[in-house]
């Protein structure tokens, strides 16, 4: 720290009680003057010569017939005013960063200038200040911090504009002319000698200083101050967005409270709305730099939290939205508030997920590649960050879903945000219906049809098709899908089923319908066969991720293919006309889908187990 001393002589002054200082002098002391709450007993020529102030108030004084002056809103106080004193004593006083700005609004206050006395005081904190202080960051930022109990004075002699200019001047150093004695938050970085094995002296690196060096340093300043050291940052155009970003999450998390009671109480909320406030004006304006999507949500959270304007809030939704795909599912479990009915906000996520969804389509022109020929393959490779949000969103509707107020108009919503071309597999959304179906028992027959009308079951990995071909939750209809398209893959692999043409799923479609006409007949034995096949529930996977348990999983394959198959096969003889011959229900040889060639259905299902078995 620097530090500068003025005068020669000892220091005299001495103490008499709480409130009363004295010169130690022979002379006797001819003036009392009062600040605050302290009574300095002095003589008048020493400060009249240096002070055009205190000339005016001595001389009011004696016309008053009154030895004693009064300073009621003496900037600094009486501490300051002792500087001044012992200045004009030309006793030694020892000016640093902690008082040379009370000093310098004391001299000010006094009228300690260069007409009244050549080498006055304010002549000399200027000096300090311009040489020393405003050229050292730590002095600097303490400098800084002390000027706010000295408003308006502070503001009135610009010392609060050149320390901002300082600190925002050199956070822009090349960060290679830095070293962590310029930080007072950090250990310097000795280089030392070590010996080697060898015995060979060698010199150990200094560890190299990052871009955002400075981050913590500001972190303990007031948020007026803070806001005002930050635009003049961005004003100086040389610091990265991503530092700036970094800057403003430090300050977050030095500021709010972890609790949520404390965050909204009385006594802190109307703070914390300032603060987030203010670090949301302060957020880069660069798109795609700066804050991460999670920092940004749990600036959302609280901005929702404590009340933030309106105007804030838009902007931070904005910059979420461009970035959503790099969100996690703990992210968007944003708390909802009155008069929301369900536990988490889906009305903010479904925003969020529509402005990403206007985003891309503007920048990317999504329409165009999905209505092209190659537009699956194309969006793949070219737009991870579909896929991305299409994980999450689907990972999202997995959590909400066991919220027994969440309607299915919102979860259907929410689900039809994603393109189809998003979710090449829909295990995840298998997953999130299946939940709400659970939690919801009350949904109706339709209900349930639109609900699962969301999810295409030839889009369903190996293991939710077994999942699904079991689940009694599922309607009738789906399970059959499941089937028919397990059937279809075992047959003719992954090929024939990508291949699949739309006649096709028209034809399963009305052999569905034609097989539910006579369900009230065989319904029974079907539930019967269905609950047959039944392996044991041991949940579904996530996304693709396989069964852990393999075993089961080995023996569970080969036992829900021949007896699924087996079930198929009567499904399809209900649904074939009246005037086919009957017996062929019984008599074992009903033609199904994967048996209408003589001699290629056993080769064809058992070279499709070996296949099963050897992927897995």
């Amino acid at each position: 720290m620097k530090f500068m001393k003025l005068g020669s002589k000892p220091d005299a002054f001495q103490s008499d009680g709480s409130s009363v200082r004295y010169v130690s002098s022979e002379l006797a002391t001819d003036v009392i003057i009062r600040v605050g709450e302290l009574k300095f007993q002095l003589h008048k020529f020493p400060l009249l010569s240096k002070s055009n102030h205190l000339q005016k108030l001595v001389a009011k004084a004696h016309e008053e017939s009154s030895d004693e002056i009064y300073m009621a809103d003496f900037p600094g106080g009486p501490k300051a005013f002792e500087i001044c004193a012992k200045f004009c004593y030309g006793m030694i006083v020892t000016l640093n960063a902690y008082n040379v700005v009370a000093a310098r609004c004391a001299a000010e206050y006094l009228e300690m200038t260069e007409d009244v006395d050549r080498g006055n005081l304010i002549f000399k904190i200027e000096v300090f200040l311009n040489s020393s202080v405003f050229r050292s960051w730590k002095d600097s930022i303490i400098v800084l911090q002390t000027t706010k109990s000295l408003l308006p004075w502070s503001e009135d002699l610009k010392v609060v504009g050149r320390c901002i200019d300082s600190i925002a001047s050199r956070t822009s150093v090349d960060p290679a002319l830095i070293n962590w004695s310029y930080t007072y938050n950090r250990k310097l970085a000795v280089t030392t000698d070590k010996v080697t094995e060898c015995g060979v002296k060698c010199e150990e690196q200094r560890h190299s200083v990052p871009k955002d060096w400075w981050v913590e340093d500001i972190c303990e300043l007031d948020i007026d101050l803070y806001k005002r050291l930050m635009i003049a940052v961005k004003a100086k155009g040389r610091m990265d967005g991503n530092v700036i970003g970094e800057a403003l999450k430090a300050y977050a998390i030095r500021w709010l409270p972890d609790s949520v009671n404390t965050l909204v109480s009385e006594d802190h909320a109307r703070r914390n709305r300032s603060l987030v406030e203010t670090i949301i004006c302060l957020l880069p304006s660069e798109k795609g730099v700066g804050c991460s999507c999670s920092f940004l949500l749990k600036l959302l959270k609280v901005a929702i939290l404590v009340g933030a304007d309106e105007l804030a809030k838009e902007d931070l939704v904005k910059r979420v939205s461009s970035k959503l795909d790099e969100a996690s599912v703990s992210d968007l479990l944003i708390p909802a508030r009155p008069p929301q009915g369900s536990v988490y906000d889906v009305e903010l996520v479904q925003c969020l997920v529509n402005l990403f969804v206007m985003h891309q389509r503007s920048t990317r022109s999504l329409d165009i590649i999905e209505k092209s020929e190659k537009g699956a393959d194309d969006f793949v490779l070219g737009h991870g960050s579909w896929l991305n949000l299409a994980k999450v969103i689907d990972g999202y509707l997995a959590e909400i879903a066991r919220d027994p107020n969440l309607t299915l108009s919102s979860f259907i919503d929410l689900s039809q945000s994603i393109p189809e071309s998003a979710r090449p597999i829909h295990d995840g959304l298998y997953r999130a219906i299946d939940i709400y179906l659970k939690e919801h028992r009350t949904l109706t027959k339709a209900e349930k049809k639109k609900l699962c009308g969301l999810m295409d079951v030839r889009k369903l990995t190996m293991d939710a098709s077994m999942h699904a071909a079991q689940n009694e939750r599922l309607p009738l209809r789906v399970v059959v899908q499941v089937l028919y398209f397990e059937q279809i893959r075992a047959a003719g692999g992954a090929q024939a089923l990508s291949n699949i043409s739309h006649d096709a799923s028209r034809s399963t479609a009305n052999m569905e319908e034609e097989w539910e006409k006579t369900l009230p007949e065989n319904g029974k034995s079907l539930k019967k066969q269905l609950s047959q096949i039944r392996i044991k529930d041991e949940g579904y996977p996530k996304n693709g991720d396989k069964i852990k348990n393999g075993k089961n999983r080995r023996g569970g394959v080969q036992l829900l293919h021949s007896r699924s198959r087996r079930l198929f096969d009567k499904l399809w003889v209900g649904g074939k006309s009246n005037g086919e011959n009957k017996s062929s229900e019984t008599s074992g040889s009903s033609q199904s889908p994967t048996s209408m060639v003589p001699g290629e259905a056993k080769s064809s299902v058992s070279s499709s187990r070996h296949r099963r078995h050897s992927i897995s």
